[in-house]
């Protein structure tokens, strides 16, 4: 019994642990990620951070666990603490917010678009302000 248990507990993790080939698709779709974002944002120069932004009329891109906001005249860029799972699979956003305020530490969840069970949370970084460059 005294085998048994440590044993158990070895499969239980190997089984846990990704492989090289989950590893390196993670690292290919996060490159990925990194090449749209800096694509997108191209001629858009960074601000100043701020703890909070207006949401009205704010549409948002997904680049990994990086949400971008576009309200016509600027983009904003946040960084979530991760957890966002259905982010990557285009899940449905749904945050909480008190107000027309979206800021840092709001809880955002994520919902599977075809079954509607919760499939990720996360929270709001600081926004970074982008303001188009002038030409």
């Amino acid at each position: 019994m005294r085998i048994i248990l440590p044993l158990a507990a070895l499969a239980l993790t190997a089984g846990c642990a990704a492989t090289p080939q989950q590893t390196a698709r993670a690292d290919a779709e996060q490159s990925r990620d990194i090449a749209r974002l800096e694509r997108d944002l191209a001629g858009w120069s960074p601000g100043a951070p701020q703890s909070c932004i207006q949401t009205r009329n704010a549409n948002v891109k997904i680049y990994g666990d990086t949400l971008v906001y576009d309200d016509g005249a600027r983009r904003y860029r946040n960084q979530t603490t991760g957890g966002c799972f259905g982010l990557k699979r285009d899940d449905i956003i749904v945050t909480q917010t008190f107000g027309s305020q979206f800021c840092r530490g709001d809880i955002v969840r994520t919902v599977d678009r075809t079954a509607g069970f919760p499939s990720g949370a996360c929270a709001f970084g600081d926004f970074v302000p982008y303001t188009r460059d002038r030409r």
